[in-house]
């Protein structure tokens, strides 16, 4: 049997039946909804991927700052990613800076001087350059440009016995140069201000300070370095953390313990389990381990701004 209602016209359809208060209810018609402009998509696969590298990020970090507040038979007694029964995070500190003769405080200092010689120097080189080669014209400046992708490419690892020949036939091995020297160099740095520069600084602006009267030097610091400063706080984590972090080089240049980075001391501290006679102190390893990450922790806070803007300069193109 066919329906009749769908061939009878508009007035002769049945109205909505009437709701308990007697109104009228018009029926519900189901409306796609419509997507805000701007607004992300929302990704199952891409939510599930973020969730896995942040465990992968966190849980080691979890796991050392767990563990720094245990003893060394804490370490051995108790699950790693719990607490102990004994909180030892104040004493393992306190006998960290105080452990064979204060050479924690030694090797933090030697860390320190590294960083603030060579990656400030490695920074302050990379502006220069990345300026240089994004505002002026000169003969073989496609050739540079070719060296610096190349560097770039060549991994610090594979230049690290070269470079320990030539400084061992200078006679810096086993002094801080053999260290700063090698990190003033950042290919990666300045091609990052090369093209930060490029699109950070407007041509008509250093045009028109240069009419105003002012000299090279002038227009750079008053006109231009304002500008460099997000890739100059980028550059300047990028070389931090990779001085910071260092340990293949001061490997091979150093053998004075007194001339450690951190990354090399607490190195030989762990070794000490492994020799006759030498003492456990996994606990001290540990807690210094967590005392060498919070300085770049609270460097990518304060920074944070800066530095994402510099990543995101270039971007967008007007």
């Amino acid at each position: 049997m066919s329906d009749t209602s769908s061939s009878l016209p508009t007035a002769a359809r049945p109205a909505p039946a009437p709701d308990a208060g007697g109104a009228r209810r018009a029926p519900r018609l189901r409306t796609r909804r419509k997507r805000v402009p701007g607004r992300p998509r929302r990704s199952v696969l891409l939510t599930v991927l973020t969730g896995l590298i942040l465990l992968y990020t966190v849980v080691p970090l979890l796991w050392l700052v767990i563990s720094a507040t245990k003893t060394q038979e804490g370490l051995a007694d108790s699950s790693g990613l719990w607490f102990a029964d004994d909180f030892a995070l104040w004493d393992n500190i306190s006998e960290t800076f105080a452990y064979n003769d204060g050479i924690f405080v030694r090797w933090l200092l030697n860390t320190l001087l590294y960083v603030v010689v060579g990656a400030g120097g490695a920074t302050l080189l990379a502006i220069l350059g990345g300026y240089a080669l994004a505002k002026f014209n000169f003969p073989g400046k496609r050739g540079v440009f070719a060296v610096v992708i190349g560097a770039v490419a060549v991994p610090g690892t594979a230049l690290a016995v070269p470079t320990f020949l030539m400084f061992s036939k200078m006679g810096l091995t086993d002094t801080p140069w053999a260290v700063i020297i090698p990190s003033l160099v950042s290919p990666f740095g300045l091609y990052l201000m090369w093209v930060f520069a490029t699109e950070a600084i407007p041509n008509e602006l250093m045009e028109a300070a240069r009419i105003d009267g002012a000299g090279e030097i002038r227009t750079f610091f008053q006109v231009a370095l304002p500008l460099l400063a997000p890739g100059t706080v980028t550059v300047l984590l990028f070389t931090t953390v990779a001085t910071w972090n260092n340990y293949f080089l001061p490997l091979i240049m150093l053998k004075d313990p007194d001339w450690y980075p951190l990354t090399l001391g607490l190195d030989a501290w762990n070794n000490q389990a492994q020799t006759i006679g030498g003492d456990v102190i996994f606990n001290l390893v540990i807690t210094g381990s967590l005392l060498t990450i919070v300085p770049l922790i609270a460097a990518f806070l304060l920074l944070q701004k800066y530095w994402q803007s510099g990543l995101a300069a270039g971007s967008v193109k007007e």
